[in-house]
């Protein structure tokens, strides 16, 4: 079965860190990357744009509206996304519990 494990961080905290810290989360994000893969878990990760490069669709009465940047603000944004294959809910959780900052869909 494939799950979706999102990534949620603060991105302002992020820009603020340090280079090595970033550097050091970025090499545990690969290590968590290359223990999918040799699990067989692994489908596909990627990394999303800073939210003030978003743009949001929505239709309303039959008109669609586009407005620039995110239409919500909230402390943390989604900033990746894993797709793996787990036999069940309870493997899923457990790659996710793995990964501080990812939730499960």
């Amino acid at each position: 079965m494939k799950y979706l494990l999102m990534i949620y961080s603060d991105e302002k905290a992020y820009g603020a860190r340090s280079p090595e810290d970033q550097k050091r989360g970025y090499e545990a994000y690969m290590a968590y990357t290359e223990a999918l893969k040799k699990a067989n878990a692994f489908l596909a990760s990627d990394r999303l744009q800073p939210t003030t490069t978003a743009t949001t669709v929505r239709v309303a009465n039959g008109k669609t509206q586009v407005l620039n940047g995110p239409y919500i603000e909230t402390k943390e944004q989604l900033g990746g996304y894993y797709m793996i294959e787990a036999p069940d809910l309870d493997a899923a959780l457990a790659w996710a519990a793995s990964r501080s900052g990812a939730s499960i869909m």
